[in-house]
Formats: structure tokens, C-alpha cells, sequence
């Protein structure tokens, strides 16, 4: 299979969750872009409850608990990134507030109206922007707040090549301003967008992985999935390098109405 061929959907969810499980980020993301879609949040207070949906080993919850009140759950549906995630509560003295557990963002194990805020940073993609909008705004409470990132064109047209690796992966992926509208369709008034800085794509996910591709190779004994699998993220990072000024990751805030 070639690398242009490839899609992350061809790979075992072990061994993408063993991957990503090495890095401190499982997504393009940073502390401060993080803090910045908090500013748009009002009434943080102590009461607050938080859910942080597709959470991975906490990278982007534990800065949410560092500057909130009140309690997060995290959920994933990797059992490793849900352990990463409660001992990193731990080490940073947050697990009374925080806590991780394993499921599925399709099938909440939550009362309905539950949460202040659903936090989802570069997971909603995973069961579709439009459908994980409308699905989870059941579990927030009226005047709550939802804050997601996603993959995003920034123009109308693009080239072929980047055009089909992103397609072929988000199927719905579209632009700033279609998402804004689909959001608001879903029962949200809009409240801000702002895509993520080039660092958080290049410092923070594309370099750290250079760091544990050696590691990750030798445990897995060279094998032609492993092999694969690191060309198709090295592949990622160069159509990144080649086409920026054509797509992103954009946080998108709403509040529930």
C-alpha cells in the first residue's frame, strides 16, 4: 500500500493506542490555546462540572483543572490512556477533582443535562462533527458550553493530494464557516473560533513523535504494520510542511440554548 493510500482507519486500534499513548499530546493542541477557549466560558465557578470527551492521557484536561474549579471526567475508550490519565491526576495532586474513565463518546454513561461544559479536543471527528454536536448537547445543561476542536479547510479549494489524505480520514470535513453554521443548527448559539498556532501542530505533535518512533519500532519488532503505520504519521507531518495555509485545527466554542 502506498503512503498516499494509506488511512489511519487500516490500523489496529492497539497499536495507534500504543503510539499515541507515548506522547504526551494524542492531537495537535497547546496549554495555551487550551486557557485561550477557557476565556470565552463565563461563571467559572466551584460547582462546576466538566466532562473532557476523547480525553487520551489527560494533556489538555489537566491544564482545564489547573484553571477551573470544580470536577472533570475524562473518557476515552483506551484503558491505557485512561490509566496515563489518572496517574497524571495524581502526580499533580488533582485526583479528587479529576478522574478518568473508559468508554465510548458515542454511548455517555451520564444523566442527561449532567455537565456545564464538554470539552473535546481533536476527538469529535472520530464519530462526526454534526452528529457529536446534536448527541452531546443532550448531556449539557441549558446556558452550558461546548468546546471542541477540529479539522478545518480554511479556503474553499485546495490541493488534490491534501485534499483526499484529510477526506479520506474526516469524511465531513469542511470549512470554518459551514462548521459555525452546523453548530448553530444543532441548538448552540455561537460564541467563538480561532484556529490553533502552527506550533501546536509542529512543537507539540509533529516533533515529539520523532522522539518514540525509534522505541516504538524496536518493541513492535520491526513489523510491516508498525513500519506503516510510522510512514503514514511522517506523511501526515509533510503534508502539514507542504499545505498549512490550507487547513487546521479550529476550537470552536457554543453554548447550549
Amino acid at each position: 500500500m502506498k503512503k498516499e493510500e494509506m488511512l489511519i482507519h487500516d490500523f489496529d486500534l492497539g497499536l495507534i493506542c500504543d503510539y499515541f499513548g507515548r506522547l504526551e499530546r494524542q492531537g495537535p493542541g497547546s496549554c495555551e490555546s487550551t486557557i485561550r477557549a477557557l476565556s470565552f466560558i463565563d461563571n467559572i465557578s466551584s460547582e462546576l462540572r466538566i466532562a473532557d470527551l476523547g480525553c487520551g492521557t489527560g494533556g489538555q484536561t489537566m491544564v482545564l483543572a489547573q484553571n477551573t474549579k470544580g470536577t472533570i471526567i475524562g473518557l476515552d475508550i483506551s484503558p491505557d490512556f485512561i490509566e496515563k490519565f489518572n496517574k497524571n491526576a495524581e502526580k499533580l495532586g488533582l485526583q479528587n477533582r479529576v478522574k478518568g474513565i473508559v468508554g465510548s463518546m458515542d454511548n455517555l454513561p451520564f444523566q442527561k443535562e449532567e455537565f456545564d461544559i464538554i470539552w473535546s479536543e481533536g476527538a469529535i471527528a472520530i464519530i462526526g462533527f454534526e452528529k457529536g454536536l446534536n448527541y452531546w448537547r443532550d448531556f449539557l445543561k441549558k446556558g452550558g458550553y461546548i468546546a471542541i476542536t477540529y479539522e478545518s479547510w480554511f479556503t474553499n479549494e485546495r490541493p488534490a493530494e491534501v485534499e483526499k489524505f484529510w477526506v479520506d480520514s474526516v469524511p465531513e470535513m469542511n470549512t470554518v464557516g459551514h462548521n459555525i453554521s452546523t453548530m448553530q443548527k444543532a441548538g448552540y448559539s455561537f460564541v467563538a473560533a480561532f484556529a490553533l498556532p502552527e506550533k501546536c501542530w509542529t512543537n507539540n505533535y509533529f516533533i515529539p513523535q520523532k522522539a518514540i518512533q525509534k522505541a516504538f519500532l524496536q518493541e513492535h519488532f520491526e513489523s510491516k504494520s508498525a513500519k506503516a503505520f510510522v510512514e503514514y504519521m511522517n506523511y501526515e507531518a509533510e503534508l502539514y510542511s507542504k499545505y498549512k495555509q490550507y487547513y487546521g485545527y479550529v476550537f470552536y466554542i457554543g453554548r447550549k440554548i
